[in-house]
């Protein structure tokens, strides 16, 4: 468990199918995040099952101090242990749960995990140019823009750019010092 001032992150588990599943009943985090198929329980079960047993990533639940409740989850994805990297994905579940800080505060809580715990060198994400609010999260804590997928994405009538960013670890190092 990762535990952080308003959220934790704990290994993500089938009691989690539930709420992971509400996030594709939500149009505007389906939007946020490009996804267009809609997957069954089982299905999320299958995938559950299939995430953890592949040593290349790490699934985590994210949730509340306060109360424990799942808000959404994230994952570390192609861990590269030879080349030092990975890339990092984040859905909170329902939009009730956005601009509060807690997608921010969950992902500050990987960037941790990554450099300090598995001793990555290298953090990448990709967002969709139409997700304002997650590309302020991650300029905020300290993600570049490396580069951009023109047009990459056809969604509800138009097109949106894929943005690469990424955080090394002296970059985190830095950031970490001045807080």
């Amino acid at each position: 468990m990762i535990t952080g001032q308003g959220v934790f992150l704990r290994s993500i588990t089938e009691k989690d199918v539930d709420s992971i599943y509400e996030c594709f009943q939500d149009e505007e985090i389906m939007y946020m995040t490009g996804t267009r198929n809609i997957l069954t329980k089982d299905q999320i079960r299958e995938a559950l099952h299939r995430f953890s047993e592949d040593p290349t990533r790490r699934d985590f639940a994210i949730c509340l101090v306060e109360n424990s409740r799942v808000i959404g989850d994230l994952a570390i994805m192609e861990i590269d242990l030879d080349n030092k990297k990975a890339i990092f994905r984040i859905a909170l579940h329902n939009t009730e749960d956005c601009g509060k800080g807690y997608g921010t505060e969950a992902a500050q809580l990987v960037q941790k995990y990554t450099f300090e715990e598995l001793q990555l060198n290298r953090l990448e994400l990709q967002v969709y140019s139409h997700n304002i609010r997650g590309i302020k999260s991650y300029e905020k804590i300290g993600f570049k823009k490396e580069g951009t997928l023109r047009q990459s994405l056809y969604m509800n009538g138009k097109y949106s750019d894929e943005i690469i960013m990424s955080i090394l670890r002296d970059e985190y190092m830095k950031l970490k010092k001045s807080h």
